[in-house]
């Protein structure tokens, strides 16, 4: 299909920076081995390393990733933490060439943490693009457009042209996916095009122009505009493998205006320049354009020749979706010729070829899906593996036991289940006892598990810890919490305390936040789980202020009868967790990982009445709330990060998603 075709080949463009050119190839490796034979072990072996495995992606993945691995080797042995980036971001590119997009994901998400703790937002702008293009292969045009424009906000920061080219062709590929938003493909093809030319980036011209070409003939109908773009793509195409692409477009907007004569010219000179790149594909197209030429000619006997060529080629190379045309080509053409047996066998291969690709479609499906669950399970390692070992080894315990305890819970739940059937005379009576014992579980689950947990528990007798990308965690904590329970006996403080979460429960129960545990006067909740949403870090600060105006209210009375307040600092942080159930007694959901650390820090480093979060959930919901920067800290293995203290609104605000 053309849109994956030319997105590909951009994609290529904006994910290798080195220009590998097949004559020189071989000569270039030799070289670089030779060179490496007598470097020592500093920074410029790193990038030659590097080197050395780009000119490795096309013709042997597996060796650029061994010298990859090198460099990222030696890279941590120097504590060059750019050259372990690069290398990470080279891992990436050879296993996405070896069709491994999930390894591939994995290397350039480690990529785009190191990239962003030495503050090289360039390079955490290529990762965001690649990470992009991943989701994008494989259908997921949510997470792919999610990535993209974070790849374009921050390439505008930085004013990288190339970066801003690159996101705004690749939003315009995905935009043109759907008729409903192939508008909006316009808008960022046409922004692409002037900052390609400045750039005369001949690949990237050559790319948006074919696409907006194909645009203005197959969408607004627009014949000349649409040949204006496809010479433009023509010109900077020539020399190019992409070339016989535009010409075949060429040929196909001739033939739409019955120009038969300039249709073929454009064809054959696509099939000409194919079969000396021997080019299968391209060859197929052409001689389908060809055919189809021909018959508009009324020329059936040469479009049966065209047609029968072009379909010996598809087989060869397993090209189903061109077969599908074909077939149907070869039956309208046999039917014009009167051969009305060949015409319905035809039309016979037709009919099955569809079935076909709706289920390559479905496969494509499943793939995808298949794709998000290796994800969930690698990002979910990588998260785990983050850890300190001693921290690693006792959560993997925890599952261990979270598993044989569900196990033996449903195990004495049937045992308890049996012996009351038997004990029971009375068929009717005894169901209601069994009824009644089963809510009664049910609703102790319910009220320590999130549904859907609970739930899963129940009909598979285990619950599987989930990487969610996006949760937001709330942390609460009474300043002075020590000096005011010396002051009160244990009874009262526990009933101040349970005042206080009583309250905090009823508010995030509003919101549909998640509670996640208490810890002496330290309050835990989150949103965007264990139910996925977008709104999680706009509900959860929402709750915060709430919370915050329900202690202010209570410390107002408190003043009143002279007692002393119960000063609150609220923490909050956006970020991917690990979830699940842990425990042996009883069940336990929790979540880990560095986003619950930083919204832990958020809350230690904030002050008491005040909503403190950091700068990722303050890019998401700045302009729903009244913001102030109130300075930076320093978290371990990620840098400083950008706090800020959150105030409702002064005056409604619009948001526009």
């Amino acid at each position: 299909m053309k849109q994956t075709i030319l997105y590909f080949t951009f994609f290529v463009i904006g994910i290798f920076t080195f220009q590998l050119h097949a004559f020189a190839q071989d000569d270039e490796i030799d070289s670089l081995k030779t060179v490496l034979k007598s470097m020592p072990e500093d920074t410029n072996k790193v990038l030659t390393l590097i080197e050395l495995s780009s000119n490795y992606y096309g013709v042997d993945p597996s060796a650029a990733i061994a010298n990859a691995e090198n460099a990222r080797n030696l890279s941590i042995q120097l504590g060059f933490k750019k050259g372990r980036a690069l290398a990470l971001k080279s891992m990436g590119i050879a296993n996405y060439y070896k069709g491994d997009y999930v390894e591939a994901l994995d290397q350039w998400q480690k990529a785009l943490i190191v990239f962003d703790s030495i503050g090289d937002k360039s390079g955490v702008a290529n990762m965001l693009s690649n990470i992009g293009g991943i989701y994008f292969n494989q259908g997921d045009d949510v997470n792919a457009l999610d990535y993209y424009l974070r790849a374009l906000k921050l390439a505008e920061e930085l004013d990288d042209k190339l970066r801003i080219a690159t996101a705004c062709i690749n939003i315009g590929a995905l935009y043109n996916n759907k008729d409903n938003t192939k508008p909006l493909a316009k808008e960022y093809y046409e922004r692409a095009l002037p900052i390609s030319i400045a750039l005369d980036d001949k690949d990237a011209i050559g790319t948006v122009t074919v696409n907006l070409g194909e645009l203005y003939m197959e969408y607004y109908q627009d014949d000349s505009t649409a040949l204006s773009y496809f010479m433009q793509s023509l010109d900077a195409y020539t020399g190019s493998e992409n070339l016989p692409y535009t010409l075949n477009d060429i040929g196909k907007l001739y033939l739409k205006k019955k120009d038969y004569d300039r249709s073929l010219q454009y064809h054959i000179q696509a099939y000409d320049l194919a079969q000396v790149m021997d080019s299968k594909l391209d060859m197929v197209q052409s001689l389908k354009g060809l055919a189809a030429t021909n018959a508009g000619q009324k020329n059936f006997k040469q479009s049966l020749s065209n047609y029968k060529k072009a379909e010996t080629l598809a087989q060869e190379i397993g090209a189903t979706y061109e077969l599908k045309d074909i077939y149907e080509g070869l039956s309208n053409t046999y039917s014009a010729l009167s051969d009305f047996k060949n015409a319905y066998d035809y039309n016979t291969l037709y009919s099955g070829i569809k079935d076909t690709i709706y289920n390559i479609e479905t496969d494509k499906k499943l793939s995808g899906l298949l794709f998000n669950f290796e994800i969930e399970k690698k990002e979910a390692e990588i998260d785990l593996l983050t850890k300190d070992k001693e921290l690693q080894d006792v959560v993997i315990q925890r599952q261990e036991l979270a598993k044989n305890a569900s196990l033996i819970g449903l195990t004495l739940i049937v045992i308890i289940a049996f012996i009351l059937y038997y004990g029971y005379r009375n068929k009717v009576r005894t169901n209601k006892i069994l009824d009644a014992q089963k809510d009664q579980i049910e609703g102790l689950l319910l009220n320590i598990l999130p549904t859907s947990v609970a739930k899963e528990l129940q009909e598979k007798g285990k619950a599987t810890p989930r990487y969610y990308e996006s949760v937001s965690v709330l942390f609460t904590d009474f300043k002075g919490f020590t000096m005011l329970s010396q002051g009160m006996t244990p009874n009262d403080l526990v009933e101040e305390l349970n005042a206080f979460f009583v309250a905090f429960d009823k508010i995030i129960q509003k919101y549909h936040l998640e509670k996640i545990k208490t810890i002496g006067d330290s309050y835990m909740c989150a949103g965007g789980i264990p139910d996925i949403n977008t709104s999680h870090p706009f509900d959860i600060v929402h709750a915060a202020l709430e919370i915050r105006e329900y202690i202010r209210e209570k410390n107002k009375h408190k003043a009143l009868a002279g007692l002393p307040s119960w000063d609150l600092r609220i923490g909050i942080h956006t970020g991917p967790v690990v979830a699940g159930v842990v425990g042996l007694n009883k069940y336990a959901y929790d979540i880990w990982g560095s986003t619950v650390n930083i919204a832990s820090r958020m809350e230690s480093s904030g002050e008491p009445g005040k909503v403190n979060v950091s700068s990722y959930t303050y890019s998401i919901i700045k302009n729903s709330f009244s913001c102030s920067h109130r300075g930076k800290i320093s978290a371990k293995n990620i840098g400083e990060i950008d706090m800020y203290f959150v105030e409702p609104a002064t005056e409604p605000q619009l948001v526009i998603t």
